[in-house]
């Protein structure tokens, strides 16, 4: 066995914040040194800071899905703090993976988990500091084979030219299978290229450097397709079909330090019914697919028993929808009464059922409950089909008020598709009404935890691929602002205006999301500039450099009105058309067309809408249907 030997000094680890990033050997994390029947070396990447990567739930199944494989041993990797970041470019120290601290540019692959468009210069500064070319044209087999997954994937061009490889869809299903042609081309001795070649051919796999594209005079694409006869034209997604039996971490790593989420995180179905219009997530993990309550009930105690943790955070888009979630919550009540596990319930809706959950498992003291109306007015939640109506609202507040709950966070959008100033004063409004309610139905003398307090959140709209709202133009800064002002001062107007908290978003950051979010791959280089320029951490306030990037856009002779403020025809290719994420886009223009005509549509064990994820006869597809609207 080699003696663990760790890639930074005692002297360097004593100058960073929170040296505990970087030293691995962790609780359940797993080291696989001198062992004869490792073949391939995975680093599996998120590309921001550990105490964020640690909490990802896909980067816990990968890790463990292919450990167990005895064959492959995945390490994990994050992106250095700026203080390290800075004392590894001066040392030349080369990044290195967790697990063994050996450098990532010996390993095979790069795994590396996109989750927001924010990171990616963070994606850049991996590649560079693992002393990995950063375009993908530019690698040889001395390189780890970069491979990127998670729902950034639905768009990739932006960052195309970084990757050998994307993973669109869920990834468990072919991995094995792309591990296994590596190790069958290596041995063949074969190029790097003709590897990647066959690996295009894979169901799944996107390998952008085959694939080439052509614009309009106007910047607009003309063309897009494969420059080889072989590969799909359109690539579809991987979808796990029995969601009860496959991998799970039952053994997750067990971090030193404080993490986003200091918790065992228990999955318990993938995907919504719901179909808000303006979520990316509802239609890119369609159907929905729930895991089996006694599979959930097993999976709960062990990881208890393995982590130590003391809180269990029941994970799903809207775990309300879970057909089983009273159960598994009487069940975990049951089991944790001596040891007083806490129970987290993350996306719950307003109503009767979900509130007494809640009162179940919350100490009502210590806790605030959180609502998403989404939009201020019922003809606005009707266009992007939030599918909850003022009625329920005020009715879902009465009940908490009446359960012992004081504190209530509203999570609205402004800039949404539609929207008007009535739509926007109409925050402010449901606001109040939701604080007058609380003096309704409160006596006085019960008033134990003080007064009513609301606090009210905005975020700005950002059109997403594969929505409805994929066509839709997006707000400026300066229409942002004036929309986030409005909602303040419609705010200062109310009668309890001293109940109600208000915040909101950063509007410049959102403007670059959005370009990131719809961009083309004309953004590879704007990207690659910024970097060179000094830029990552842009999804961290402290570090964004707004000027940086709009003055480097404009170098590269694009615009944010290119990306975000026109709309797209129905005719238009849009950059992520090659790509078959399980729904048509038959159904996201009638969807489209139903929010202009601000029409709701049901939820899918209501009615199925013929999304196309009927395809893989599974899941919420196959239930029978209720009827009625949402």
């Amino acid at each position: 066995m080699k003696e663990y030997k760790l890639a930074l000094s005692d002297e360097i680890l004593m100058q960073v914040e929170k040296p505990a990033r970087y030293i691995g050997n962790e609780v359940n994390s797993i080291v696989k040194t001198g062992d004869e029947k490792v073949k391939i070396r995975y680093a599996m990447c998120f590309p921001d800071v550990y105490e964020i990567g640690m909490s990802h739930l896909g980067m816990k199944i990968l890790y463990d899905m292919l450990n167990r494989w005895e064959d492959v041993w995945c390490e994990r990797v994050f992106s250095p703090w700026v203080d390290l970041d800075k004392i590894m470019r001066e040392k030349n120290i080369p990044l290195f993976g967790l697990e063994s601290q050996d450098p990532i540019k010996n390993f095979d692959f790069l795994g590396i988990t996109i989750q927001y468009e924010m990171c990616y210069t963070n994606i850049l500064q991996v590649l560079d500091l693992a002393g990995i070319p950063l375009r993908a044209k530019n690698r040889t087999w001395d390189d780890p084979i970069v491979m990127g997954g998670g729902p950034c994937t639905y768009n990739p061009e932006p960052i195309a030219d970084f990757f050998d490889i994307f993973y669109i869809g869920e990834g468990e299903t072919r991995h094995r299978e792309i591990l296994d042609l590596y190790l069958e081309c290596k041995e063949q001795g074969l190029s790097r290229e003709e590897f990647l070649r066959k690996a295009a051919c894979i169901p799944g796999m996107y390998v952008p450097m085959f694939y080439q594209v052509e614009y309009h005079e106007d910047g607009t694409i003309k063309e897009f397709g494969p420059i080889y006869e072989e590969l799909p034209k359109k690539i579809k997604k991987e979808m796990v079909l029995d969601v009860s039996n496959t991998y799970y971490p039952l053994k997750p790593v067990v971090p030193f330090i404080k993490v986003t989420q200091d918790r065992v995180v228990l999955e318990i179905q993938r995907g919504c019914i719901r179909g808000c219009r303006f979520c990316q997530a509802g239609q890119l993990y369609r159907p929905v697919r729930e895991r089996e309550v006694d599979v959930l009930k097993k999976y709960a105690l062990e990881m208890l028993k393995n982590t130590g943790y003391e809180e269990i955070s029941l994970s799903s888009l809207s775990s309300s929808d879970y057909s089983q979630l009273e159960e598994l919550i009487n069940f975990l009540i049951e089991e944790g009464k001596e040891k007083h596990t806490n129970i987290s319930l993350p996306s719950l809706r307003i109503d009767a059922f979900s509130l007494d959950v809640m009162s179940k498992v919350q100490d009502v003291r210590k806790s605030s409950l959180t609502f998403a109306p989404e939009a201020g007015s019922q003809r606005l939640r009707n266009v992007i089909n939030k599918g909850i109506s003022e009625e329920q609202i005020i009715q879902g507040s009465s009940l908490a008020f009446q359960g012992g709950w004081s504190r209530v966070k509203l999570y609205f959008m402004l800039g949404l598709p539609t929207e008007t100033e009535e739509d926007i004063r109409g925050i402010a409004q449901l606001c109040n009404k939701v604080a007058a309610t609380f003096f309704d139905v409160v006596p006085k003398e019960e008033r134990k935890n003080g007064p009513v307090q609301i606090v009210a959140s905005t975020s700005f709209f950002i059109p997403k691929p594969f929505t409805p709202f994929q066509w839709a133009p997006m707000n400026t800064k300066e229409e942002f602002i004036e929309k986030a002002y409005l909602t303040r001062s419609a705010v200062m107007e109310q009668i309890n205006q001293k109940r109600i908290k208000y915040n909101w978003h950063e509007a410049d950051t959102s403007v670059i999301e959005g370009v990131l979010a719809r961009g083309d791959r004309k953004l590879n280089n704007v990207i690659e500039s910024l970097y060179q320029k000094g830029c990552i951490y842009d999804s961290w306030s402290e570090y964004f450099k707004n000027d940086l990037w709009l003055e480097t856009l404009a170098e590269h002779g694009l615009t944010t009105e290119f990306y975000n403020t026109r709309q797209r025809s129905f005719e238009e290719i849009l950059p992520w058309d090659f790509l078959d994420c399980g729904v048509t886009k038959e159904f996201l223009m009638r969807e489209w067309k139903q929010a202009v005509g601000e029409v709701e549509s049901p939820n899918c064990r209501q009615k199925c809408l013929g999304c196309g994820a009927a395809r893989y006869g599974v899941g919420v597809c196959k239930e029978p249907k209720t009827g009625g609207q949402s």
